[in-house]
């Protein structure tokens, strides 16, 4: 039996990168899955992937600064589940500019997909998870929501209240038996990171930076989220569990 056998679990900014990952790995054990992304074409293309290797997802499109796609996916996923035990708000961009380089627009575009979107997550599903009894909430923040780094400025910013939204959620939520953890991965290979993986020195820059000496492929950021999502992590409650290679250590 899979770890997340018999659960519902809704994944946001699933169709590529980390999120993909994450849900084919909850499919893989045994959870179903809603996949919600604004990409619609590469979301159906991993629903499409996860049902032909004998898991089950559906996809649904989802703006997760929008409140009503918010209430639109999590209406849905109780007329077709009953229930929801678990969301992973995954959805996030990544603006790389200074703070004095960065407009008022982009700042609010990176504080709307990044920080708003999870304040909705956490809001909107709790009708959800009462149906299910409680239920686990993982919020995908970033090393960079803990240290600094040059030319990241809203992104850093976004990443950081993820992180202290998480606490504030876990001890507003827990009445509802929902818990609420962070997760802070380091650098990591996906679609976002590819600019870097193509320049060689700028690569083995950020591997010199890691005690592991190497980026991190998805799937190892997945193992961490499905650890928080399923029952064995159930004494985890308010927590960020930090998936860097160790490159915060020093």
């Amino acid at each position: 039996m899979g770890r997340l056998e018999g659960k519902v679990a809704l994944v946001t900014g699933a169709a590529l990168g980390m999120g993909r990952s994450h849900a084919r790995l909850f499919a893989k054990e045994g959870a179903t899955v809603i996949i919600t992304d604004v990409n619609e074409e590469a979301g159906r293309e991993n629903t499409q992937f996860i049902n032909d290797a004998g898991g089950k997802a559906v996809f649904l499109k989802h703006d997760v600064a929008s409140e009503a796609d918010w209430k639109q996916v999590v209406d849905q996923a109780i007329e077709s589940y009953g229930k929801v035990d678990i969301l992973v708000n995954n959805a996030g961009i990544l603006l790389s500019k200074s703070l004095e380089d960065t407009s008022v627009e982009e700042w609010d575009l990176v504080m709307n997909i990044n920080l708003k979107g999870v304040f909705l997550g956490c809001r909107a599903i709790v009708p959800a998870m009462n149906k299910a009894g409680g239920g686990s909430i993982v919020n995908i923040s970033s090393i960079y929501g803990i240290i600094g780094s040059p030319d990241c400025a809203a992104y850093e910013a976004s990443k950081g209240g993820v992180r202290l939204l998480t606490k504030a959620a876990a001890t507003d939520l827990v009445k509802h038996k929902i818990r609420v953890n962070s997760i802070h991965p380091g650098m990591i290979k996906t679609e976002m990171t590819k600019g870097i993986e193509d320049i060689p020195e700028a690569a083995a820059g950020i591997a010199a930076k890691v005690l592991l000496g190497r980026m991190a492929e998805p799937e190892e950021v997945s193992n961490a989220v499905l650890f928080l999502a399923s029952d064995e992590s159930s004494y985890v409650h308010g927590s960020e569990l930090v998936v860097d290679g160790g490159y915060t250590t020093v």
